[in-house]
């Protein structure tokens, strides 16, 4: 029913999307990143903080202050306002806001499995965990050996469940394996949100379609890039693919192929929209290449904002306020450690 969302969307998600909408206006802008950028220490960071959003979370830290603590109190901002939006909504927004978090799921699975098979205290793990990808019986994840057990210990009763059909082996977990699993999990994640959007129609199904096909096609690039040079094969590395995007299904026979970083590129530039990240990096070179695909990303989810009546908004808001975090991460860290001229190196400017 595309383009009579106005008639009904009010009845239940008009509520939302103004608290959405009023939550990103209070996004920090370019001034607030360059007045950051002076600080000499993180307390003179606290002291600017403290006339934003975030100054009710860090008022009662004493000092001194760690950027541990900073990006802590960030992200628990971050998960009052899911939890606050997540209790308003009914479905199939409830459904919706609960896929966003899908995602940090796999990460916290892969994160404690990862430390396990390197004898970290799960304790220690537990504490670096996403807390908006937390699940009851996490931490009993320890305790399994190989995929089948992981499944039927623990995450039988997750919603990642169905996303693990494709990998249940019987093979040991060791590194190798384990980003395999995060690959797969986050390919059948992603597919399934996609037809989830897809169903739910309208402004919705189009301004997701577009969000998420940009996250597979960022996704297929990175699994190429971080497998030039391993044991994996060309037939596993597009297994990885997701079967949705700007470039399925040419694009992935091309990326499935490339040996160097220059095929990647040389695949890639035949999009017109992915032209423009690769033109703005050196040939043979990749570090910049995480920093051009989030500033198109941020420029993406800044759109969403630009039309009414639709899901999107939760999920760019989401997103934009953990790239803030992932800003204010690096603006902590470079004061800390007095490397204040490469501030500027990896923040995404959001406004």
């Amino acid at each position: 029913m595309y383009g009579f969302e106005a008639l009904t969307f009010n009845i239940h998600g008009g509520y939302l999307e103004a608290i959405v909408r009023g939550y990103r206006s209070g996004l920090l802008t370019t001034a607030d990143y360059n007045n950051l950028s002076q600080c000499e220490t993180l307390d003179d960071i606290k002291m600017h903080l403290s006339a934003t959003e975030y100054g009710p979370y860090l008022q009662n830290e004493p000092s001194p202050l760690h950027t541990t603590t900073i990006v802590e109190k960030c992200t628990l901002k971050l998960v009052d306002e899911y939890k606050h939006m997540l209790s308003q909504a009914t479905e199939p927004l409830s459904t919706f806001l609960e896929y966003i978090t899908y995602g940090h799921m796999i990460d916290n699975v892969v994160l404690i499995v990862t430390g396990t098979l390197h004898e970290r205290d799960v304790q220690e793990l537990l504490e670096k965990c996403h807390p908006l990808g937390m699940f009851d019986s996490i931490a009993t994840l320890a305790v399994a050996q190989n995929m089948r057990e992981l499944y039927r210990l623990v995450l039988v009763d997750t919603p990642l469940a169905p996303y693990f059909s494709e990998c249940i082996t019987s093979e040991d977990l060791d590194d190798m394996n384990i980003e395999i699993m995060r690959n797969t999990l986050y390919k059948a994640y992603l597919e399934d949100f996609y037809n989830f959007c897809k169903k739910l129609g309208g402004a919705t199904a189009e301004i997701m379609s577009d969000l998420l096909a940009f996250e597979a096609d960022r996704r297929a690039v990175n699994i190429t890039i971080n497998s030039i040079g391993t044991e994996l094969t060309r037939d596993d590395r597009r297994k990885l693919y997701s079967n949705f995007g700007l470039l399925y299904p040419y694009g992935h026979e091309e990326l499935a192929v490339c040996e160097d970083i220059d095929q990647v590129r040389g695949a890639m530039e035949k999009y017109p929209p992915y032209q423009s990240i690769f033109s703005k990096i050196s040939y043979g070179e990749s570090q910049m290449l995480d920093k051009s695909f989030y500033e198109e990303e941020v420029k993406r989810f800044c759109l969403a904002f630009e039309q009414q009546f639709h899901y999107g908004v939760f999920f760019a808001y989401v997103r934009l306020r953990e790239q803030e975090i992932r800003n204010l991460m690096w603006v902590s860290e470079c004061v800390a450690q007095n490397q204040k001229s490469r501030v500027h190196d990896s923040i995404v400017f959001i406004f």
